[in-house]
């Protein structure tokens, strides 16, 4: 029995069965993403969504979906399913559906008068293919297999209606047909490995509903467009491919190619192996440049959440480290063009917020622990000293040194860590001043760069660190800590943000910590009373001011909620790992259940992977991006910390 499995029950039940999505993705960009009922409820879902550099730098629909039909003795029975109007979903195939499973490749079994099909689906690495793969499983009579594609031609970001500007005309090619609805658009090729027919029969299916961005506030319907359907004859036994890319396929290669893909994928057998093949979704192969997606459907490459997720997704026993080292020759082209004032070639977005380039180094840190200092010093000691003289010389524009060693920034007017919200153009939350993770990732940074120093044999560098470190460490403590034994949030002057937020638990959790360690174990304290969830932290205790747990509604009402209670499992993790230094051995067995409670979650909002956020009360709803780098990356990075101390228990 398949780890990741789901019966007819579920199946049938739309009230459960549209809230858990699959995601696939090619590492080139690309994805695959909808229901497990294969229902599309958003509009970035689709069978074969790709970017398409020449037109923009959004990704595009350009199969949304394909429409199966079985003929048994010249009755038609359409395993597709759609929702239009007023709660109206036709054709209702999910009453065929007998069982879901994801093991190596997404598996639905169709139970249709007595014939059972199968049918699996492939997502070609590093190229814009869907492969799906139909098995005649049983039938005592004659099977005719119709299918019927829905196209869409748009962005991700846009719908599209009938109009009389889109090409409705085909091309023939080896086993199939290719299209192309717009101009700027590349062809689409949809084949066969076998010999069928296509019947030319163009409509405009109206008024599809996107159930999830009416939730959202969002417009929430569109026309596809259908040209026809292909028509084939299937015997038991038999196994049939349908190819959909922007490049044709030789028809002969189609079965090997899928089997190819279905053997080289990690089976979901348990948890962790989910999580291993969730983190290797989000990197995006770009010619010589490796990125990191920040998370799926929506989410680009991000300066700050590539270099929080790098050493999860690379340097633990699933990762490899010779991926840290790829994607950081990316991102190192994008840190030095941006302290140099250069313009960039390379897509790193939001390289300027004032929090990303210690993160950067924080990421080094973690290659340091994991391949060893000299190796370390060796790759990335003079990008280290390079970025702490850039710091230190107050080049950047949103982060000066003050006198008392310090960092502040100014995120009055705009967002600039990773509490991002804004409403009507101002942050929701404008942490300004003296930030406290910024600051905390700062003392870190300067014992780390002196270390690393002392290792170039870099005496002087090293020598001009020690007052910075003795002033940051105390003024850290008179500016943050107060009475009740947590840390403000930010300090802006004389103002200072009473909220407990979960910003504090980096001053424990990273390895050098201007906090004594009791100063440490009540800031753990508080953070485990009043902001720690089974799916991670808080944003916001709800003891304070303006706590609001759901994340739902329209965008207003969303970006108010985004940073007030929801809950972060990223967050989570530097919570596990400072729960782990403070109590070392005794701690193992707390946060390994903690770490159960995740397991519930990969089978109800996308299959086999972790959202974006949570609601902050129970019972703690996935909410916002289906899948999220972050948080992936912190789930394999605490369960690599946790088995190294579980080895200690063992020795």
């Amino acid at each position: 029995m398949s780890y990741l499995r789901f019966e007819k029950t579920l199946m049938t039940n739309l009230e459960e069965s549209l809230q858990k999505e699959i995601l696939r993705t090619n590492r080139s960009g690309a994805y695959h993403c909808s229901t497990i009922v294969d229902c599309n409820t958003r509009k970035y879902h689709g069978l074969l969504v790709v970017p398409i550099p020449q037109l923009d730098d959004e990704n595009h629909v350009l199969l949304s979906s394909l429409d199966e039909t079985v003929v048994l003795h010249g009755a038609e029975f359409n395993l597709g399913l759609h929702k239009y109007n007023a709660d109206n979903f036709s054709p209702r195939g999910n009453k065929y559906i007998r069982e879901f499973a994801w093991e190596r490749v997404p598996t639905t079994i169709y139970n249709v008068g007595g014939v059972w099909l199968k049918k699996e689906k492939a997502f070609v690495h590093h190229e814009n293919r869907i492969l799906i793969r139909y098995t005649l499983l049983k039938a005592n009579t004659a099977v005719t297999l119709r299918l019927r594609p829905f196209l869409a031609f748009r962005s991700v970001r846009e719908y599209t209606h009938e109009n009389h500007a889109a090409n409705r005309s085909y091309r023939e090619v080896e086993n199939g047909i290719s299209m192309c609805m717009y101009s700027g658009y590349p062809d689409l090729y949809m084949q066969l490995n076998k010999k069928n027919e296509f019947v030319y029969r163009p409509d405009w299916y109206r008024g599809i509903e996107y159930v999830k961005e009416l939730e959202r506030g969002y417009d929430f319907n569109e026309d596809l467009f259908v040209p026809g359907y292909f028509e084939l004859k299937m015997k038991v036994g038999e196994s049939i491919v349908f190819s959909g890319g922007i490049d044709p396929i030789s028809t002969r290669t189609m079965k090997a190619a899928f089997e190819h893909e279905e053997q080289i994928r990690i089976p979901r057998d348990n948890f962790m192996h989910c999580m291993e093949c969730a983190g290797n979704q989000f990197f995006n192969v770009q010619g010589e440049h490796i990125y990191i997606l920040a998370g799926y459907p929506w989410f680009k490459c991000r300066a700050r959440d590539l270099f929080v997720s790098l050493p999860g997704l690379t340097l633990t026993p699933s990762g490899k480290p010779g991926e840290f080292e790829q994607v950081m020759r990316t991102a190192r082209v994008a840190i030095e063009d941006f302290i140099s004032d250069k313009f960039s070639a390379v897509k790193i977005y939001e390289m300027e917020h004032p929090d990303v380039l210690l993160w950067a180094i924080w990421a080094i840190q973690q290659y340091a622990k994991e391949r060893g200092v000299e190796a370390c010093r060796d790759k990335y000691g003079d990008l280290v000293l390079k970025i702490m003289d850039y710091i230190r010389a107050n080049k950047h524009l949103n982060l000066h040194l003050a006198p008392n060693g310090l960092l502040c920034t100014n995120g009055r007017d705009k967002a600039v860590t990773w509490m991002n919200s804004t409403a009507n153009g101002r942050p929701v939350v404008p942490r300004t001043g003296f930030v406290v993770e910024i600051n905390a990732l700062w003392y870190n940074a300067l014992k780390f760069t002196q270390e690393m120093a002392q290792l170039m044999g870099n005496n002087e560098a090293a020598e001009s660190l020690v007052r910075p470190i003795a002033l940051a460490k105390q003024a850290f403590v008179e500016v943050f800590l107060n009475e009740h034994g947590y840390l403000y949030d930010y300090v802006d002057g004389d103002y200072v943000d009473w909220s407990v937020r979960p910003n504090m638990i980096f001053a424990v959790a990273l390895d050098h910590s201007p906090l004594d360690s009791k100063q440490q174990k009540k800031v753990l304290d508080i953070v485990t009373r009043e902001l720690l969830t089974p799916r991670g932290l808080r944003s916001l205790s709800p003891k304070s001011v303006g706590y609001n747990p759901n994340y739902v509604g329209p965008q207003i009402q969303r970006d108010y909620a985004y940073h007030q209670g929801t809950v972060w499992p990223w967050l989570g993790a530097f919570y596990y790992e400072a729960y782990l230094k403070i109590y070392k051995l005794s701690g193992v067995s707390f946060v390994e259940r903690q770490m159960i409670g995740f397991e519930d979650e990969i089978v109800q909002h996308c299959v086999g992977s972790i959202p974006e956020l949570f609601d902050g009360n129970p019972p703690f709803k996935g909410r916002g991006a289906v899948a999220f780098a972050m948080n992936v990356a912190g789930i394999l990075r605490t369960s690599h910390i946790l088995k190294q101390y579980e080895s200690k228990l063992e020795a």
